[in-house]
């Protein structure tokens, strides 16, 4: 499970909030075409420009309360 924080939102007012962090989830092809696969706040996972995300690290008791809040 990797995160992201996003840094710019232009064009997604709706679906992402700058400042807030992301769970990113592995796709490939994606990341060929610089898109990142993210959980935005509708719950469901879409494709992001991936310059608008910075990844992060975050520390296992908070990585373990995201995967418990899943």
């Amino acid at each position: 499970m990797d995160f992201a924080v996003c840094i710019n939102n232009q064009d997604y007012t709706a679906s992402l909030d700058v400042r807030k962090i992301y769970q990113v989830s592995t796709d490939e092809k994606a990341q060929r075409h610089n898109l990142l696969r993210v959980i935005d706040e509708s719950g469901e996972d879409y494709l992001y420009p991936a310059n608008y995300f910075a990844a992060i690290e975050i520390p296992d008791v908070v990585r373990q309360i995201f995967a418990e809040a899943s």
